[in-house]
């Protein structure tokens, strides 16, 4: 079964967008609730943090409670005309903007019956599972200088129901120049009742001009209960578990639907990490370069997720090392293969392990040759292993 499959078989009861089934994030659901109360609702906020924080959740519901019609005292009131539209993501004056693969469309309205059927499945999804949506090749998507145009030319109009009007523009970030650009001055000085409600996972690639046009709403990580809780009440999982699960999730709601599900994508990460550790360790010269041969076969974004497993399992080496194995958070197989790995992660050389993976996670976001990019990895592993 797909990651995506399994996000909706755990969240196939997030069709609302009441801020109630937005799991956490009491204190921003609060904050927004009184902006909207208090008629102070910025005319453009970024709300950034993880997906699996529940960034989007959050702006959806914030958007359904200011279109609501009854609204309540917390909540909107999920049953009135304007909620039900926001449901089904039909509301003629909310529009949605997303990156795409420009080979498939330039822009995004054609893609909206992908990105309602994504919504259906789970608002809880990262860029990852949207490409591996949308398109086989799983190619990076962007939004181009020609959304910026749909985007103008959508807001140009008057608002159908009389309200407001909101822009939803979804990863921000993987807008390019021209696009930003084109949105300055709009989104400086949007037109009478327009709203730009912008979700991200980082701001450090967008244009500082967006970001100082923007209220900053950081949305932070779940606690470990809310997370664990969530796994006992739908997956059945033990306390225990659930507990350790959201823990080594770091926050991170579908980080921990993934761990618990032990989905085909963590068994390929924890595979490629065993091999490369063992060729490097051998000093394998031709099966270290047709590893980064392997590797480099894979999508960027799913390359980007082996090296954040990676580092998971450099971190989990050192706690195993020296807490007597009290903190660490593994599967069984992992367990086995640290058993005999992690004595090779010490002071030594933890740090050049974080320098050299996170540098790759660096580089490949800023488009280097993966296939230089994962041998001279190979080679740097190979030294550091040795290096204990």
């Amino acid at each position: 079964m797909g990651y995506c499959q399994k996000l909706f078989q755990y969240f196939h009861y997030f069709y609302t967008m009441l801020f109630s089934e937005v799991i956490g994030q009491n204190a921003l659901k609060a904050q927004l609730i009184h902006e909207v109360v208090a008629d102070k609702i910025s005319h453009a906020q970024l709300f950034v943090g993880k997906a699996g924080h529940g960034t989007l959740p959050l702006a959806l519901a914030f958007i359904q409670f200011i279109m609501c019609e009854n609204k309540q005292e917390s909540d909107s009131c999920g049953s009135c005309p304007s909620c039900i539209k926001n449901q089904k993501q039909q509301h003629p004056d909310v529009h949605f903007s997303f990156p795409t693969v420009q080979a498939i469309s330039k822009t995004a309205s054609p893609m909206l019956n992908d990105w309602r059927e994504q919504l259906a499945e789970s608002v809880y999804f990262d860029l990852n599972t949207w490409i591996k949506k949308t398109d086989d090749k799983e190619r990076k998507p962007i939004i181009s200088v020609h959304e910026s145009q749909e985007i103008i030319k959508k807001l140009s109009l008057r608002s159908y129901e009389g309200g407001y009007k909101i822009m939803v523009i979804w990863q921000p970030e993987e807008m390019n120049v021209s696009c930003a650009n084109k949105l300055l001055k709009i989104i400086e000085e949007p037109p009478a009742r327009t709203l730009f409600i912008l979700v991200a996972e980082s701001h450090e690639k967008m244009l500082q001009t967006i970001l100082s046009r923007a209220q900053t709403v950081v949305v932070p990580r779940l606690n470990i209960d809310e997370i664990a809780s969530f796994l006992g009440e739908q997956k059945q999982i033990g306390r225990e578990f659930a507990e350790s699960i959201a823990a080594r999730s770091e926050g991170d709601l579908i980080e921990a639907i993934e761990i618990a599900g032990d989905s085909n994508e963590k068994n390929e990460n924890y595979l490629l990490f065993t091999h490369l550790m063992r060729v490097c360790y051998k000093k394998n010269v031709l099966d270290m370069m047709d590893w980064g041969d392997s590797i480099s076969s894979r999508s960027k974004e799913g390359q980007k997720e082996f090296l954040k497993y990676a580092l998971h399992m450099f971190r989990q080496s050192i706690l195993r090392n020296y807490t007597e194995d009290h903190l660490t958070r593994v599967s069984k197989d992992e367990d086995g293969f640290l058993g005999n790995f992690s004595k090779f992660i010490t002071g030594n050389n933890i740090q050049d392990f974080f320098k050299s993976f996170n540098d790759a996670h660096y580089y490949l976001e800023r488009n280097a040759n993966s296939r230089i990019l994962f041998t001279n990895l190979c080679f740097q592993v190979m030294r550091f292993i040795h290096a204990a």
